[in-house]
């Protein structure tokens, strides 16, 4: 039997989980609309099992993980954004960084070549990346070995170099640079 929090307690901590779980919705999404009906799923599906959850267990991590069922399960029902194709996405300056100083055709580049990524390779970078979780506990969201996760980041980092290598850049356009 989990040990179960009071409702008030649950509540809380869970507003308190929702920027991180926004965060990661929009980055799983593009879409900010579709991102927001990510966490409502997610929220309504969490408010309706908290006797489930079980204390001990991470929050963040439990919310993380009902968001990326949620997405695959809305992924595998539309099969029309099986692959995203990076030039009919709606993105808002705001879905990939917040910083309104950062340039942005580098962050239009860096969603484009997210896009293509494949939602095996782009889950687990955006939550090491992203909602800097460890592997394990992103091995934990995802539901898959730690191997498995090192492996994927590993592609997918070097998928994001070659398509932002690619591409062609303005003078000044800053490089990125690798994080490891």
């Amino acid at each position: 039997m989990p040990d179960v929090l009071a409702p008030d307690a649950f509540r809380q901590q869970l507003i308190g989980a929702i920027p991180r779980l926004r965060r990661y919705a929009r980055s799983l999404a593009f879409d900010p609309s579709t991102a927001d009906d990510l966490v409502q799923t997610v929220l309504e599906r969490a408010l309706s099992h908290w006797h489930q959850f079980d204390q001990r267990r991470d929050m963040v991590l439990w919310l993380l993980s009902i968001a990326h069922n949620a997405f695959l399960d809305s992924r595998r029902r539309d099969a029309r954004l099986t692959h995203l194709d990076p030039h009919d996405l709606a993105i808002r300056q705001d879905a990939i960084s917040s910083d309104p100083g950062a340039d942005t055709g580098l962050r239009l580049d860096l969603a484009a070549a997210l896009a293509q990524l494949s939602a095996d390779q782009r889950a687990p970078l955006l939550l090491v990346t992203l909602e800097q979780l460890s592997y394990a506990e992103c091995a934990e969201v995802l539901g898959i070995p730690i191997g498995t996760v090192m492996s994927r980041i590993s592609r997918a980092r070097a998928a994001l170099r070659a398509a932002l290598d690619g591409r062609p850049r303005a003078e000044g356009t800053p490089t990125l640079r690798r994080v490891v």
